[in-house]
């Protein structure tokens, strides 16, 4: 009060107001007084100084009313939230630390009641390599093992991991598993997750992943936006996935504060309630997290003409005047704390200074948030490298980060001594320009940097219940298999902060446990059941009848990497064990292998062979001797657009969209491409791509087949069939263009006057012309629908103009998710269906009905289908599907519950597509398109050994 007081007297000073010292006072107007005698003199000086002790004490007076008035008009500071404010400064100077694991009696989202559970003769992964294992054995791999045991799960918490755990020392109420010798890990761990944020599948009224109002959201929270609700939540727990880190977008440079759940909701999920809150995995709140985003996608939502940031520069100036900001604010913040330490609290004359804009920057710059960056390039992982300097704050992992293995000193450099983590896709790429650069080895090579690879889904991008294939294809392509496996559990574990509650099967962690069917980084592994907090997840969990064959035996030569093949003419291949090529060309060696001369970049021969290929095999100088060699057919990739598009999100380098227009794919074809590079190496040689209508995943206009080899369509049988199938889509794509019932019927007249015509189309090469081969039966109608009742009035309209015409239409269905609804009507009207995905993924409302497969359902779309007899392939649902068509192939086979041969299983992938769409090859150019292989194609760990592409030379995959 009194420094409030003297400042309003010095301003009252200044203005003008009367001063305080009578002595100042202007001498009298009369000047008679100077001739009075002195009785006078002192009677007019006690006047005076009567006069000046009264102005005084009225100045005096009035100016305390003055200050009492102005006073009484204020607030007045409160001593008890002066006394907060010191409390926040503690919280202020606080760092967080690791919650522990071990000393818990319970764990803080245990449900009272719920029950004690034991988990019997299991082959468990601990996450962690035996004691005593050097850092360096670790790092090589030794010490990790699976070891036989039981697992005893109480208070949410994993109490025992022994041997032989005996019920007598257990509680009577205690429940038992018996995992018949399946192997157990930890729950999942998905690093990068939107569920909850983008329902799956996709409506406006639950689009919530970015606030997109600035492209600095500091304070936004993606808890303020989970729908516990979104079906995804229980479809992502059904792959293994126990905790996920919940992001808000990439829209925003700094998006806001992400929070990591566990994925059990509600009372059927031994929760109390259904909450957000609820779900939060540590509800005490040890670590916050934050989410920021580089490159493109900020620049792309913000930027424009007059509008930041335009481009990088204005986004690195975006982060850090942000940072500035931030900075400013703690500054503030830490010279109030200071202040009220040396004067006390009490003597403070405002409040500490506090911005609910920049409060959740100021914490990640104080250290007390993990800051999880989406950064791609070389450029923008250097920039934001130089931020952490300048500002003083570490980043927890880059996402996507495609090119941190091209930047691995870079990373180093970052502030606090920690190299950012890379968190990654194992091949998800080309889909703009940012991931155009990027390798299916980043994580093998981010590994012998001696950084950290975790892998995530971006769910919806990838379907969040399959990011532990992600982890399995990272094995396939070198990563050390311990890694891969620790990269989708204790290392996204560590990153987070809960490395001594979740990522381990351990005594003290929390009691987050997948029993798995099979290897959990083998081809189509699913989980038998799921804990959380050691409540059981699924009360009839579907199993699939698989092999107890056990663990994965590591392959340490697959971190032997032959990225690009050598080109020869002649090679002999040794121990071929199968050959799986045409159905007369299926058989086994039964313990003698057999011999494969390549002559010319085609099968001359498999062994044993006559006197004249044996006497050209002693004269080849490559000989190669495989271990359980495999000669298969190539693959056909059908759906994408591979052939007219390099980057999916750059016009420039795509064929474009046809909305009005129909044409022919053959006229768009861009050959010599990388993606067509990528595909030929990884065994797909052969493309049939039809126009997109509008998006990658629509069609319109005849398609193209063609080798996916040749350098240009100039060359000799680059094109094999100009125009292989009539294409129209007709799910939600094309809804922009009218309603549903406004396409199909369009879709009837149209075919019905092409029926109705006497003559031939004046134009070849016209619509009409080809909608006269569909009607006559000549050429296949392909038709992109995921809907179960778009596909029956599909159908329907087939019989209406069948009836007309009298002849029979081919159709094939592409897309298919629903297909499995009508999987009986498909099957009499032969109909063929080409699945874009396998697996499901209901990304739009035509997929609703997908199925997500075991343990959820019985049985996915290709099963039902398969059982109805229909005719089935699998195609390229996006373009980054080339390398992984195998593996499609062998999920369908290893999940099919004995339904698939491995011959069978591959034809999804090539003879399949051409007898549901055409464009077959002739004879004499399908024996130069084969695959030669270590193992299996359908497995993980298998490895292609040579490509014949139907040129003159094979694509030879050997260190000379």
């Amino acid at each position: 009060m009194r420094g409030l007081g003297r400042d309003r007297l010095e301003m009252d000073e200044k203005a003008g107001l009367p001063p305080y010292s009578a002595s100042e006072l202007p001498p009298p107007a009369s000047g008679a007084g100077h001739f009075r005698g002195r009785r006078a003199g002192l009677r007019r000086s006690r006047v005076l100084k009567f006069f000046a002790a009264t102005c005084l004490t009225l100045l005096v007076a009035g100016q305390w009313r003055q200050i009492w008035r102005e006073d009484a008009k204020g607030p007045l500071l409160s001593l008890e939230k002066l006394n907060e404010d010191l409390q926040t400064c503690q919280k202020l100077r606080h760092k967080p630390q690791d919650p522990i694991g071990l000393g818990r009696e319970k764990n803080a989202r245990w449900i009272e009641g719920g029950k004690p559970t034991l988990i019997k003769n299991a082959v468990i992964w601990i996450g962690e390599p035996v004691e005593g294992t050097s850092e360096a054995d670790a790092r090589a791999g030794k010490g990790w093992e699976w070891i036989q045991g039981d697992v005893l799960l109480e208070y949410g918490l994993i109490k025992r991991v022994e041997a032989n755990i005996s019920s007598r020392t257990l509680p009577e109420d205690t429940q038992t598993f018996d995992a018949a010798g399946r192997q157990l890990t930890t729950g999942i761990i998905d690093m990068h997750s939107h569920a909850g944020l983008n329902s799956l599948p996709f409506l406006r009224g639950y689009a919530d992943v970015n606030e997109v109002s600035d492209d600095i959201t500091p304070w936004a929270r993606s808890i303020d936006a989970i729908n516990p609700l979104d079906h995804q939540i229980e479809v992502i727990k059904s792959g293994g996935v126990t905790t996920s880190l919940i992001l808000p977008g990439s829209g925003n440079s700094i998006g806001g504060e992400a929070y990591t759940i566990k994925h059990a909701v509600g009372p059927k999920n031994g929760r109390k309630e259904i909450s957000a809150e609820d779900m939060l995995a540590d509800p005490d709140r040890n670590w916050r997290f934050m989410k920021m985003a580089c490159g493109e996608n900020p620049m792309r939502v913000h930027g424009g003409i007059d509008k930041r940031p335009f481009s990088r520069m204005g986004e690195s100036f975006d982060f850090r005047h942000a940072f500035e900001q931030a900075r400013a604010l703690i500054q503030r913040q830490d010279d109030w704390c200071d202040k009220a330490d040396a004067i006390g609290v009490e003597n403070l004359d405002e409040y500490l200074p506090q911005e609910l804009y920049w409060e959740s920057l100021a914490a990640a710059l104080r250290g007390q948030v993990h800051i999880n960056t989406h950064c791609y390039t070389i450029t923008d992982l250097e920039a934001m490298v130089d931020h952490t300097n300048e500002f003083k704050f570490p980043v927890r992992a880059f996402h996507h980060a495609h090119q941190t293995y091209l930047a691995t000193e870079i990373l180093k450099r970052t502030y606090g001594g920690r190299p950012p983590a890379s968190a990654l896709f194992a091949d998800n790429m080309f889909y703009k320009t940012e991931a155009y650069v990027a390798s299916e080895y980043a994580g093998k090579y981010l590994y012998d940097a001696n950084l950290t690879t975790v892998y995530v889904s971006d769910n919806p991008v990838l379907n969040a219940q399959h990011v532990l294939f992600e982890a399995a294809k990272g094995y396939h392509y070198g990563l050390p298999y311990h890694a891969a496996l620790s990269a989708v559990t204790s290392a996204p574990a560590e990153l987070l902060g809960f490395g001594e509650r979740l990522g381990k099967v351990k005594p003290g962690f929390d009691a987050d446990i997948v029993v798995w069917d099979s290897d959990p980084l083998s081809v189509g592994a699913a989980p038998v059941q799921v804990w959380i907090d050691g409540t059981a997840q699924f009360e009839n969990p579907v199993e699939l009848s698989k092999s107890t064959a056990g663990p994965i035996v590591p392959d340490e030569a697959l971190a032997n990497i032959i990225e690009e093949p050598t080109e020869m003419q002649d090679v002999l291949f040794h121990n071929i064990t199968k050959i799986l090529l045409s159905d007369d060309q299926a058989l086994e060696s039964h313990g003698k292998p057999l011999d494969v001369f390549i002559s010319k970049g085609k099968i001359a021969c498999i062994g044993p062979c006559s006197s004249e290929y044996e006497a050209a095999a002693k004269a080849v100088k490559s000989r190669i001797i495989l271990k359980n060699g495999y000669l298969t057919n190539s693959f056909t990739g059908v759906g994408g657009t591979i052939g007219l598009n390099d980057i999916d999100g750059e016009d420039v380098t795509d064929n474009g969209p046809n909305p009005v227009e129909f044409t022919r794919a053959v006229d768009g074809l861009r050959l010599d491409s990388k993606k067509l590079n990528v595909a030929a190496k990884y065994g797909v040689t052969k493309g049939i791509s039809a126009p997109k209508l509008l998006g990658g995943k629509s069609h319109h206009g005849t398609s193209v087949g063609f080798l996916t080899g040749a350098k240009t369509i100039a060359e000799k049988g680059a094109v094999f069939d100009a125009d292989v199938a009539v294409h129209y889509t007709l799910d939600l794509t094309s809804r922009n263009f009218g309603s549903y019932s406004e396409l199909y019927g369009v879709l009837r007249r149209k075919l019905l006057a092409a029926a109705s015509r006497d003559k031939p189309a004046q134009d070849p090469f016209s619509e009409v012309a080809y909608l006269q081969k569909v009607v006559a039966g000549k050429t296949v109608l392909a038709l992109t629908i995921d809907n179960a009742d778009g596909i029956a009035t599909a159908l329907k309209i087939k019989s209406e103009v069948e009836e007309v015409t009298k002849s029979k239409i081919r159709l094939a269905i592409l897309g298919g998710s629903e297909s499995h609804l009508v999987a009986e009507e498909l099957a009499a009207a032969k109909v063929g269906v080409i699945l874009l995905p396998l697996q499901a993924h209901p990304n739009n409302w035509d997929q609703r009905r997908s199925l997500p497969g075991a343990p959820l359902s019985n049985g996915t779309t290709i099963d039902y289908l398969l059982d109805a007899g229909v005719t089935v392939a699998i195609g390229l649902p996006e373009d980054w599907y080339v390398r992984d068509l195998g593996f499609e192939a062998g999920t369908a086979y290893h999940n099919g519950n004995g339904r698939l041969s491995e011959k069978r299983a591959l034809d999804l992938v090539s003879v399949n597509v051409h007898k549901i769409l055409g464009g077959k090859l002739p004879e004499a150019q399908e024996k130069g398109h084969f695959i030669v292989s270590e193992g299996s194609p359908l497995n993980i760990g298998s490895r292609i050994m040579a490509v014949g592409a139907g040129r003159d030379t094979v694509a030879v995959f050997r260190r000379l």
